[in-house]
């Protein structure tokens, strides 16, 4: 079966992307390929992309800088970012600022091919799983398509990761779910032991819920087991 799926790495190495897009294609992706953050934009101003394979280190403008400025659009693109260094720093920050999932330069193409399905994966389930919108506080998740509306019928832009976070705490509400059940929920991985990939989302997903951190209501923290979705939650098929 032929996968249509368009990806555009971002990479100022042509080797390596020449590289990644010859692997790519022979699993019947669609590949594009930018240099800098000027052709990125261009593309995607004219092409449909399903997902974005983004190096952190490049000329101008850095991956980091590019990923804050397509979420500040509120492109809602997964990200997968390519760091050439293991900080766990670099790895939070990728995620604070929106990126969907990380990989560590050099890695296996495999291990891409492996992420970029499971991104794709999710994608599917989440938009076939039911027709059910679930509120809470007065706001509402719609499932079927997959954004967060306000208690003034706003849209809320959240992330690939970010939506199935909010998914799996809203889907469990009032029960205390750990790190690692979260992230394997959303990502089919354990958690490391230093690993904040969670916790950071958490953090953005109270502050576009407007949850006081220092004393969240929707959210809470819970010492030593993780995270508990406070609110009462109904469910509403529609």
């Amino acid at each position: 079966m032929i996968d249509n799926k368009h990806i555009l790495i971002v990479d100022d190495d042509p080797k390596i992307t020449d590289l990644m897009k010859q692997f790519l294609e022979e699993y019947n992706y669609t590949v594009s390929s930018a240099g800098n953050g000027k052709q990125l934009f261009a593309i995607l101003k004219n092409k449909k992309i399903d997902l974005i394979v983004l190096d952190v280190m490049m000329p101008g403008d850095d991956g980091f800088e590019l990923c804050r400025k397509l979420r500040a659009q509120n492109c809602l693109i997964p990200i997968i970012m390519l760091t050439a260094v293991s900080e766990e720093t670099d790895r939070i920050l990728g995620i604070e600022i929106g990126a969907d999932d990380y990989l560590t330069k050099p890695f296996n193409p495999r291990e891409l091919l492996a992420r970029i399905k499971a991104i794709f994966r999710r994608s599917i389930i989440s938009h076939t799983s039911s027709n059910i919108h679930y509120v809470f506080n007065g706001w509402r998740l719609d499932q079927p398509q997959r954004r967060l509306l306000s208690p003034d019928s706003l849209e809320v832009s959240l992330t690939d990761g970010e939506y199935r976070l909010l998914e799996a705490l809203v889907t469990h509400a009032q029960r205390v779910l750990s790190r690692d059940f979260l992230l394997d929920a959303i990502e089919n991985r354990e958690a490391g032991p230093f690993d904040r990939s969670i916790d950071v989302r958490i953090s953005r997903i109270r502050q576009k819920l407007g949850d006081d951190p220092k004393n969240p209501q929707i959210i809470k923290t819970i010492r030593g087991g993780g995270y508990m979705f406070a609110m009462g939650v109904e469910q509403v098929e529609m």
